[in-house]
């Protein structure tokens, strides 16, 4: 017999919303959510917080100038290769236990990253990091839409979700740096395991189970092309960059031709694969759909540029302007103020005014904020040239932050 003291809860997670009647609230709700916070921001500052342990890193494992920048891009390549992979899998599993699993080998890899004796092995540790973080970001996201049903209080919800999507690459900078003087660059990746832990043992108590119903295949061929396309196109602008200051790009050069031909290949099978599969890791409806579409294309261009804004301004603080890692990481402090309050702002607005009006300005003050940038040389000065123009870039990451995820989930279309 089913034990009824326990249908309520049951009714509230496994549905989004019945047809008829009200959802009875989940009481651990609000747990839940800081639950989910407290992985989001992991995953996202963790795109970030070693960006000022760059040139630490560097040193202590003989890092090439051309090699650094797979500290940050092996654990993005694979986040963003394999996150719709780790989306249905979470479906399927159970968003709970897919969000406890990538905890712990989230955890473990960044412990591993923290102990890496090698370059490669903390190229792979990172890798690593990513893989388990793929499968943490979209059990959280789901996890949102299941525990909450009182339109009010979703709204709050995403407002927390976006806040701390947007808050957590500026939040690892400051981090990064700080943790970089006062102990060591590892400790930007061994910070994680006791933290991510710790939500683990929270997660068990507080979150509920849901899963999707229906077909529980994967897809893994298009898992596999889409991620390998995105390391050859990654890599195939390694192979192009100049080895030096006095060396040339090498677009031409036929080692760097092979892997933009390669990425083609791979990422044009991809989108063949997700046409032939009854069950795409990327329904082709969706990214159709105008809306969804319009949104996935922004956050796109909203993270190529934000992110390697956080990247090369975080060198160029610290190479160029010969700041600590403290005192680069404290720079970035502007941004986090700035997203606070952004985030404020769009909470009041969005009920009242929608999306578009909050997203449509946000990206053109990104875009005028991340213009000023591209005119700094290395006599500018922080306080006229610097902080500006990030003042100016936080409401793109703010008001976009907050308004993606619900734009995404609650568009028209199937």
């Amino acid at each position: 017999m089913t034990d009824s003291s326990h249908a309520p809860a049951d009714r509230v997670l496994e549905s989004d919303a019945r047809p008829t009647g009200t959802p009875v609230p989940d009481p651990k709700r609000w747990r839940a959510l800081g639950v989910i916070a407290i992985a989001q921001l992991m995953v996202i500052l963790d795109a970030s917080i070693v960006n000022l342990a760059l040139p630490s890193a560097k040193a202590a494992l003989k890092i090439s100038d051309t090699n650094q920048q797979w500290i940050i891009t092996a654990y993005t390549l694979t986040f963003g290769g394999l996150l719709l992979l780790g989306g249905r899998i979470a479906d399927y599993v159970g968003r709970k236990r897919a969000l406890i699993i990538g905890l712990i080998g989230f955890a473990s890899a960044s412990a591993l990253g923290g102990l890496a004796p090698s370059q490669s092995f903390l190229f792979a540790a990172r890798g690593l990091q990513g893989a388990f973080a793929a499968l943490v970001a979209p059990a959280a996201l789901s996890l949102v839409t299941v525990t909450f049903h009182d339109p009010k209080e979703r709204a709050r919800a995403f407002g927390v979700y976006g806040a701390v999507s947007g808050g957590g690459a500026a939040i690892g900078q400051l981090l990064g740096g700080v943790l970089t003087e006062y102990l060591s660059w590892r400790w930007c990746l061994l910070v994680n395991a006791p933290i991510a832990l710790a939500a683990v043992l929270m997660a068990i108590p507080w979150v509920h189970e849901s899963k999707a119903e229906g077909d529980t295949r994967y897809d893994l061929a298009g898992a596999v092309t889409a991620t390998l396309g995105l390391i050859s196109l990654v890599y195939a602008f390694t192979k192009a960059a100049p080895k030096g200051l006095l060396d040339t790009a090498h677009w031409t050069e036929p080692t760097t031709l092979f892997w933009f031909v390669t990425s083609a290949i791979l990422l044009t099978a991809f989108f063949v694969i997700e046409n032939l599969v009854s069950n795409p890791l990327l329904p082709m409806r969706v990214i159709l759909d105008r809306n969804r579409g319009a949104s996935y294309l922004v956050s796109l261009i909203t993270g190529v540029g934000l992110f390697a804004m956080f990247l090369f301004l975080g060198l160029y603080l610290q190479v160029i302007q010969h700041y600590s890692p403290v005192k680069a990481g404290f720079a970035f402090l502007p941004f986090i103020l700035g997203i606070t309050l952004g985030a404020g702002v769009a909470a009041q607005l969005l009920p009242r005014v929608g999306h578009n009006p909050l997203i449509i300005p946000g990206l053109a003050a990104g875009s005028v904020g991340l213009l000023m940038l591209t005119r700094i040389t290395p006599t500018s000065a922080y306080l006229p040239h610097v902080r500006p123009a990030m003042l100016i870039t936080t409401p793109a990451i703010a008001f976009y932050c907050f308004t993606a995820p619900s734009t995404g989930l609650h568009c028209s279309g199937p």
